[in-house]
């Protein structure tokens, strides 16, 4: 039995998880959705970038977990990508769900499409926080009710884990992975994405929906999921 750890992407918890982890648990797997520090029923706890590290290294060790797939939607895919370095042998595969990877020496604001300056004004009007916008659905494959969920459900992400930056100790075009990207929010992988694809460990997947497939498409999503497994 492989074991997925599934981490949702900024404002969102394990909840947005559970259709996907049924389907998983339906194939005969171990599903675990886990919420980061400082998100959904955790947001009273402080996070940084490592403290979301280590999040995900300790569920695996509390867990007693060996054969892991680790799963990081969008942001999640910067503290995934270092947790699966960090978990050795422990780990099957690390599947990046229409994510960011994570660069050494590099956080989620520094990597902005508009610049670090422009994410941390954004920061600014969120006292500290980056604040969840509804327009950023449009267009993703999600209807009213998806939409009003994914709203209802998310809490404001912490600063300091978009602005400090991340820690490798490899290359990640070392690690098996998975990339889903998902065409609605773009036809092409990212430049540092598409580096890193052209390693012989590493191996793309389409999906033809937006950017939150747990909510549009959590059928076929699993499915991705169930395939990425080494066996």
């Amino acid at each position: 039995m492989t074991d997925f750890i599934l981490v949702a992407g900024a404002w969102l918890g394990s909840w947005v998880w559970e259709d996907v982890a049924g389907e998983l648990r339906a194939a005969g797997h171990g599903a675990h959705p886990l919420t980061l520090s400082g998100l959904a029923d955790r947001q009273d706890v402080p996070a940084g970038q490592e403290t979301h590290v280590r999040d995900i290294v300790d569920e695996v060790e509390r867990l007693g977990l060996r054969d892991v797939v680790l799963v990081g939607h969008s942001y999640a895919g910067i503290p995934v990508g270092q947790a699966a370095e960090r978990i050795g042998d422990r780990l099957n595969r690390v599947v990046f769900v229409d994510a960011l990877v994570p660069v050494d020496g590099e956080s989620f604001a520094s990597m902005w499409w508009q610049g670090q300056p422009a994410f941390e004004a954004l920061l600014a009007e969120g006292d500290g926080s980056w604040v969840l916008n509804a327009a950023d659905f449009d267009g993703q494959d999600l209807d009213s009710e998806q939409v009003a969920r994914i709203a209802s459900g998310a809490t404001p992400h912490p600063g300091a884990t978009l602005t400090e930056p991340a820690v490798l100790a490899r290359p990640l075009d070392q690690l098996p992975a998975t990339y889903v990207k998902c065409l609605l929010d773009g036809a092409e992988p990212a430049d540092d994405v598409a580096e890193l694809l052209k390693s012989e460990h590493w191996r793309l997947v389409e999906m033809d929906t937006g950017h939150w497939p747990m909510f549009s498409q959590p059928h076929e999503l699993a499915t991705v999921l169930h395939a990425s497994v080494r066996g």
